[in-house]
């Protein structure tokens, strides 16, 4: 593997070695993608292993890793998780990247307005019966879990408005809350709602807490979203950074060569595809706009992976490529 030598140069490289994919690791990926975030091959081999052992493609893992960059957080610490959701689109799992209940708490705290937290309160104690469909070893399997949990769960978080401590109180109910294992047509709790259905539970209610009193700093988190349904333009999920799981692979194979590698596209081209809506077009202008800003092409190209399928891919890539063509035009005319 290249590394770095003193003073900063980087050693020449073929452009074979740029193509290939990192030996003994549980996702590979090209050594190029971990250049442009600055990991080497011991760091992805931690967080593929470690940090996230579930997860299923080198994107999820490697969009954690630009959330956490942006943010200035210690991804070994694992602020974020890759999370597996639903798409009722493609009728399969994708994943998505969501903070944890400890980063939501962490940046409240760092307002310096965040001014405690009072213990859970707990509803009535109810047991039931779950029944629904889990996937083992690819195969769909009948299966039931009898659970007890608390019928709701309460928290108040505090924060210092204009010198007075005020409280914000959330009340989240366990059968609205909990994850889904199989997709929204199931009722089966997932294993981590089984074992811990307070302690998930109690999770959420913090995070719905949070969210009240620091609006313009917290998020969803993980504990939330995993295993809900991935429904476009429903809260929010639809910002979601969003990785086809089953997909990733085989786009990948089909489309040898990258928007790096791409010819220009001629607007008559551009005319033949596919009809786009009002919503993508507006998402992939903003991605361009970044990306032109930026100079970062690969990054984009990863993103447009992650948040787009099929003809919206095409397009988005398309734009891409032509951005591309068109900065590199004003570059060398300057």
């Amino acid at each position: 593997m290249t590394t770095q030598k003193k003073g900063g140069q980087m050693p020449a490289t073929t452009p074979q070695s740029d193509n290939r994919n990192l030996p003994a690791v549980r996702l590979a990926v090209p050594e190029a993608a971990l250049r442009e975030v600055g990991l080497d091959m011991s760091a992805w081999k931690v967080l593929t292993e470690t940090i996230f052992p579930s997860a299923k493609t080198p994107e999820g893992v490697l969009m954690a890793v630009r959330y956490c960059q942006a943010r200035g957080l210690d991804i070994m610490r694992r602020p974020v998780h890759v999370v597996p959701m639903w798409s009722a689109k493609l009728q399969r799992n994708v994943e998505t990247v969501w903070p944890g209940i400890s980063e939501v708490q962490t940046t409240a705290a760092r307002t310096g307005q965040w001014a405690g937290m009072e213990p859970p309160v707990f509803g009535p104690e109810k047991t039931k019966t779950f029944k629904g469909r889990v996937k083992v070893n690819d195969q769909w399997t009948d299966a039931e879990a009898t659970v007890t949990y608390s019928e709701w769960c309460q928290v108040t978080v505090y924060r210092v408005v204009k010198d007075t401590r005020c409280p914000f109180t959330e009340t989240v109910f366990w059968e609205e809350t909990y994850s889904r294992a199989g997709g929204a047509k199931s009722e089966l709790p997932t294993d981590m709602w089984i074992k811990r259905p307070k302690g998930q539970l109690v999770k959420c209610a913090k995070a719905a807490s949070l969210r009240a009193a620091f609006p313009e700093e917290a998020d969803y988190t993980a504990e939330e979203m995993e295993g809900k349904t991935l429904e476009s333009g429903n809260g929010p999920i639809r910002e979601a950074v969003v990785i086809d799981v089953e997909a990733s692979r085989s786009e990948k194979q089909s489309e040898a060569v990258d928007t790096q590698t791409q010819p220009p596209v001629s607007e008559e081209e551009m005319a033949k595809g596919a009809v786009i809506d009002n919503e993508v077009e507006e998402l992939v202008a903003k991605l361009v706009t970044r990306t032109v800003r930026a100079g970062a092409w690969t990054a984009a190209d990863e993103y447009a992976r992650a948040h787009f399928t099929g003809e919206h891919l095409k397009y988005a890539k398309r734009e891409l490529a032509l951005a591309k063509s068109q900065a590199e035009k004003a570059k060398v005319a300057a």
